[in-house]
C-alpha cells in the first residue's frame, strides 16, 4: 500500500465566533490516501493554515516529496523519513507540528489497513481498570476546560461554575478552571466558589496561562489553592526557562503540568528533569505525532510522572488523545473541551461525529484505526478559504 495523495481542508466557525470563547478557528485538516483506497485523517492546531496549504500537497510541497509514493510498511520509518529530511532546520516549530498531524494520519491509515484500533498497535492497554479514576473497567476519563468569557472577578467566577454544574448534569467527572488574565486572589477565589457549588467528589485542576512573573507569588497561590484538592497546577509561568517551574515545584506540594505548546520529546525531556514538573501534556500532532507521544509516555514513566494529553481544539484531534490513553499506563485524564457549553456550531459538530462520552468516560474504540471520520458534508458546510 502506497501514499498517493496528501490534501488540505480548512474548516472554521468564521470571524463573527471567538476562538478565546469555544470557537474554532480556521483550522487545517489533512488527508493521506493511498492506492489500495484507505484514508488517514488528522489536523494540525495551531499553525497558519496557509502554511500547511504551502508544505503538504503534490509532489512538489515539502512534505509530498517525502511522502508521496512511500510504502505504508510502519509508520515510525516515515516518521523518521521526515524527521531526518529537517536535519538542517530547526527541528522545532511548525514544521514538526505539521509532521505529527501526518505522523497520526499514517497511523491511522497502519490500523485501518491492519483492521485494528491504534492503541493496539500502540501496545495495547498497560494498566488495569484499578489504575483508572473510573475504577470500574479501563475506560478513558476526559476533563473539561472551562474558559469564560470575560476574565477575572464575579462575572468569571459565575460562568465558569455554572458550566461546571451544567457538564456535571451531564456526568463529566474532572474539570479544569482557567482564572487566566486575572488577580492571584482570583485564581484562589475560582477554585473556592468551585469546591463550594459543586463538592469535594469532582476532579479539579487550575490553568493560568503563563500568568506569573515570579516564584513568590506563585508559590503563595499555590498554598492557598491546597485546601481545595488541586489535582494539578498548568501554566504558572512562561516556558522560555524551567527554573522557576523547579523552584515552584520546591515549594508546593500541587503538582505543576505543561507542555500543551511542547514540540518533540526532547523539550518534555527539559520540562521533566530541569523544571520538574510531574504531569506533561502533550497534543498529539503538535508534539510530533502518535509516534513521538509514546516515547515522551516512556520517558514520563521512567521519572514518575504523568501524561495527560492537552487538546484545546476539536475532537478530531481529541480522537488521537483517546487511543494514546488507552495505550498508557500513566494518562489518567485527557482534556476536552466540551461543545455542551461553547457557542460554537462546528465544535458541536464534531463531537457528535467523535467517540461519545457516557457517565464521563470514554470507551476503548474498537474501530480499526483512529476511528473519526469527518463528513464530507460538514466539510462544505464550514470551509474556509
Amino acid at each position: 500500500m502506497k501514499i498517493t495523495e496528501l490534501r488540505v481542508d480548512v474548516i472554521g466557525d468564521g470571524p463573527e465566533i471567538d476562538p478565546d470563547r469555544g470557537g474554532v478557528e480556521p483550522l487545517a485538516c489533512i488527508r493521506v490516501r493511498t492506492d489500495e483506497g484507505i484514508t488517514g485523517l488528522s489536523e494540525v492546531f495551531r499553525v497558519p493554515p496557509g502554511v500547511v496549504q504551502a508544505t503538504v500537497g503534490g509532489p512538489q510541497t515539502h512534505f509530498g516529496r517525502l511522502l508521496i509514493g512511500q510504502e505504508i510498511t510502519h509508520p515510525e520509518r516515515l516518521w523518521q523519513r521526515m524527521w531526518d529530511a529537517l536535519l538542517h532546520t530547526n527541528r522545532r516549530g511548525w514544521e514538526v507540528i505539521i509532521l505529527g498531524a501526518l505522523d497520526v494520519a499514517i497511523w491511522d491509515i497502519y490500523g485501518r489497513m491492519l483492521k485494528r484500533p491504534v492503541w493496539e498497535l500502540l501496545g495495547g492497554v498497560q494498566r488495569g481498570p484499578f489504575q483508572t479514576p473510573a475504577g470500574e473497567t479501563t475506560v478513558v476519563t476526559p476533563y473539561c476546560t472551562l474558559v469564560s468569557d470575560v476574565w477575572g472577578g464575579e462575572p468569571m467566577f459565575a460562568q465558569q461554575v455554572s458550566r461546571a454544574e451544567r457538564l456535571a448534569a451531564f456526568g463529566y467527572r474532572a474539570f479544569k478552571v482557567e482564572p487566566m488574565m486575572s488577580a492571584p486572589r482570583d485564581v484562589v477565589e475560582l477554585a473556592r466558589r468551585f469546591r463550594k457549588a459543586l463538592g469535594s467528589t469532582p476532579t479539579l485542576m487550575v490553568d493560568v496561562g503563563y500568568l506569573f512573573h515570579d516564584v513568590p507569588t506563585a508559590a503563595r497561590v499555590c498554598r492557598e489553592l491546597e485546601e481545595f484538592d488541586i489535582y494539578f497546577f498548568e501554566t504558572p509561568f512562561p516556558v522560555d526557562s524551567a527554573v522557576p517551574y523547579a523552584e515552584l515545584a520546591s515549594r508546593t506540594s500541587i503538582p505543576l503540568a505543561a507542555g500543551e505548546h511542547g514540540v518533540t520529546r526532547w523539550e518534555f525531556l527539559d520540562m521533566m528533569d530541569r523544571g520538574r514538573v510531574s504531569v506533561v501534556q502533550p497534543y498529539m500532532t503538535t508534539c510530533g505525532g502518535l509516534t513521538e507521544a509514546k516515547r515522551i509516555v516512556e520517558l514520563a514513566r521512567a521519572r514518575g510522572a504523568i501524561v495527560c494529553p492537552g487538546n484545546w481544539s476539536t475532537q478530531i484531534l481529541g480522537a488521537a488523545s483517546v487511543h494514546l490513553a488507552a495505550y498508557s499506563p500513566i494518562t489518567p485524564f485527557i482534556e476536552f473541551a466540551p461543545a455542551e457549553v461553547y457557542d460554537s456550531p462546528l465544535r458541536r459538530e464534531l463531537q457528535q461525529v467523535g467517540f461519545p462520552v457516557r457517565d464521563g468516560v470514554i470507551s476503548l474504540p474498537s474501530t480499526p484505526g483512529i476511528g473519526y471520520d469527518l463528513p464530507d458534508d460538514l466539510v462544505r458546510l464550514f470551509r474556509m478559504t
